[in-house]
């Protein structure tokens, strides 16, 4: 059985999942106001305020963390002592060597650790991926991602590690490969020293370059990823729910770049939530059916260019070299 830590912002929308798929036994959530929503969310579960109660309940054999950022760490760490499988919110650490000690608790501990990136769940972003390995779009060559929003503006981390997690892991797994250079610029615009704003840059060895623009500072709502193929480009716009596949390009002739330009179309995907596709894939990795798509190596490539870029916003764009610890 599964326990989830937190009835909060996101928190709320696990335990409806988990109670839809039978699995959770009990929801741990601080304020009273939390308590009673847990309760209202999934009837009949255990809803209890100390984390302890969780990690004593020799029944619950998974906890899922949707906590404040901050905390993800600490306690994930907590769970996997304790024995317990891990499904943490994003991201799995605001530092990279606590994310890195955190895996590694895991590994040794034998127990299944898992990061929330739900994008990489979604079924656009996985149809996105076939028609990326059949070489429908020819090689790739620039992938972007818009994220913007006005909110929810968080004080604890800024708008680089709440927002862009979900696009740099699509962009790694899109590309196979960590970029070999990052450099990140934003702004502070509400709360000193916690940007509202920044574009992230991504270099890779293949050549394939990305950016990553994300907000809370936006008039209106924008989640759109585009991918530029040497044959045919794509779009998935998570607002309209349409994802297309253009018959477009650029050809090099003599006489210099030559665009060519072709309709678009639609292409069909799943409709299944993608909260809930992770949610099942939890359940499996604790099943030994399949380990979890973002595992806690997955997790350690985010952090990775998350601290790259961090540093370079802290530096005013500078690039930073990857690897680094």
């Amino acid at each position: 059985m599964i326990a989830v830590i937190g009835c909060g912002y996101w928190g709320k929308n696990l335990v409806r999942n988990f109670h839809a798929l039978g699995a959770l036994s009990t929801v741990c959530e601080a304020t009273p106001a939390g308590r009673e929503l847990a309760a209202k969310l999934a009837p009949g579960v255990k809803v209890v305020e100390d984390m302890q109660a969780v990690l004593d309940d020799p029944a619950i054999v998974g906890v899922v963390i949707a906590t404040p950022a901050e905390t993800h760490a600490d306690l994930s760490a907590r769970a996997l002592a304790a024995g317990k499988h891990v499904l943490c919110e994003k991201p799995l650490a605001l530092r990279y060597p606590d994310g890195a000690r955190v895996v590694e608790q895991a590994r040794a501990a034998g127990r299944v650790l898992m990061v929330g990136h739900i994008l990489e769940y979604h079924p656009a972003i996985l149809e996105l991926r076939r028609l990326i390995a059949e070489g429908q779009l020819g090689s790739l060559r620039y992938i972007y991602s818009n994220r913007l929003n006005l909110g929810k503006i968080r004080r604890e981390e800024n708008i680089l590690w709440s927002f862009a997690p979900h696009d740099i892991a699509v962009i790694l797994r899109l590309v196979g490969a960590l970029p070999f250079q990052v450099s990140a610029a934003g702004g502070s615009y509400i709360t000193p020293n916690i940007a509202d704003v920044t574009v992230t840059q991504l270099l890779f060895d293949n050549g394939v370059g990305a950016h990553i623009f994300v907000s809370w500072l936006n008039p209106f709502k924008e989640q759109k990823l585009v991918v530029v193929g040497s044959q045919r480009m794509a779009s998935f716009d998570d607002i309209s729910k349409e994802l297309v596949l253009y018959d477009q390009r650029v050809d090099v002739s003599e006489n210099g770049p030559i665009p060519v330009k072709g309709e678009g179309v639609k292409i069909a995907y799943s409709a299944d939530e993608p909260l809930r596709l992770e949610c099942q894939a939890f359940l499996d990795a604790i099943a030994g059916k399949a380990p979890p798509l973002t595992d806690g190596q997955s997790a350690l490539r985010v952090l990775r260019v998350l601290q790259a870029a961090q540093r370079s916003l802290i530096t005013q764009g500078q690039a930073v070299s990857l690897p680094m610890e």
